[in-house]
């Protein structure tokens, strides 16, 4: 396997490290089917573009979209446009409308299945906006997505959340927007540790109370929601919300911390998947998810549970800044020449950080190529000055 690697320590020292052999995942050609499991993707970004990286995103669309069907191919759906893309935080409207429609004629071609998120990132958040003007901004960006032949992720609105009066004006956009669109939609309730601009949501910094006004316009409104994705990174919370929604409406778990327990299920039920995680993990995902079809619940969490703790390295504080690590197994793994990202986020995690994540993948068996994962890994290290 080649020589050691000397990697950093967040407490100064370093360790000489030796990565595995690659596992192989068992994945059978047929589709899973005991649950839905979107991965929202991330988009590679062009290292070479003239452009000012932060004011004008460029993506290197071959291979955004050779990842896009290199998810379909294991049998996950692609969750599209969503935080994992940068949406928001680097990734502008015009930029993610272009990366909607190219996804979905892709997924059209292939067989996959997508879904896209709507916003309102066309709007500077501000008490100043009316909500109207929320209610315009997320008309425009559900009519692309629907014209384009994608199913809709509602994602929230920073607009919304700062112009918003109380739980009567999440209320009044979400059901009228709910009302206009021509099929069912995942809502999407995202909590503030990943995007703080989000804190209060749904007119409440209480979980309980917020949680009750989310779950009225989903019963108000249940026969326009395929389902809820939460990401609170509380397992409990998701379990309480998932026992109280309507029958036909699901789960989906965006929870980074806890997603086999809560993919697994108990008696009264389980949640499907919108993770961050499965696009750094989608192999192992993949046939944990089969595992689960055969009913072999152990193969399921064995796979899985392996997967957590890079899970939580990856989101752990600040949890906005997870993509840096979502990026960085694309490159150890290959499907990247680079590690670049738009808005140069790739310096979001420190070095210590990055040389974690390499042990904690490489104990998961997540590398496909262990030598091309060390050598990459190598080329960040001497580019920190660690020789």
């Amino acid at each position: 396997m080649g020589k050691k690697l000397k990697l950093p320590r967040a407490d100064g020292s370093f360790t000489e490290y030796k990565p595995r052999r690659a596992e192989l995942f068992d994945i059978p050609a047929h589709p899973f089917t005991s649950r839905t499991a979107f991965s929202a993707a991330h988009v590679v970004c062009n290292p070479l573009a003239k452009e000012d990286p932060i004011l004008h995103p460029q993506i290197d669309w071959e291979d955004t979209l050779a990842y896009r069907r290199y998810l379909w191919s294991l049998g996950l759906s692609v969750a599209e446009a969503m935080d994992t893309a940068q949406r928001g935080m680097g990734l502008n409207w015009p930029a993610a409308k272009e990366l909607i429609r190219r996804s979905v004629a892709e997924a059209k071609v292939v067989g996959g299945r997508i879904a896209c998120g709507a916003g309102t990132d066309q709007l500077q958040p501000s008490p100043n906006i009316k909500l109207n003007d929320v209610i315009a901004a997320y008309e425009e960006q559900c009519s692309f997505i629907e014209e384009q032949g994608g199913q809709i992720i509602l994602m929230a609105s920073r607009a919304l959340a700062a112009c918003a009066d109380g739980p009567e004006d999440y209320h009044r956009v979400y059901s009228t927007i709910l009302q206009q669109v021509s099929q069912p939609v995942i809502l999407h309730w995202l909590g503030d540790m990943f995007d703080p601009h989000l804190k209060g949501y749904w007119g409440h910094k209480d979980i309980s109370d917020a949680m009750e006004v989310c779950l009225n316009i989903i019963w108000d409104n249940k026969e326009k929601v395929d389902g809820i994705k939460i990401s609170l990174l509380d397992a409990d919370r998701e379990i309480e919300m998932r026992r109280l929604l309507p029958d036909g409406v699901l789960m989906y778990t965006g929870d980074d911390f806890n997603y086999p327990a809560l993919i697994r299920g108990d008696k009264q039920g389980f949640s499907h998947a919108l993770l961050g995680i499965f696009d750094a993990i989608a192999p192992a995902a993949a046939s944990a998810l089969h595992a689960l079809d055969a009913g072999d619940v152990k193969g399921f969490e064995s796979i899985l549970e392996k997967t957590v703790p890079l899970s939580r390295h990856i989101f752990q504080h600040p949890t906005y800044s997870y993509k840096t690590g979502i990026v960085f197994m694309a490159f150890l793994n290959g499907h990247q020449s680079h590690f670049r990202m738009i808005g140069g986020a790739e310096s979001a995690r420190s070095i210590t950080h990055l040389s974690e994540l390499f042990i904690l993948a490489d104990e998961a068996g997540l590398f496909v190529n262990p030598e091309l994962a060390a050598e990459r890994m190598r080329l960040i290290l001497e580019l920190s000055g660690v020789k």
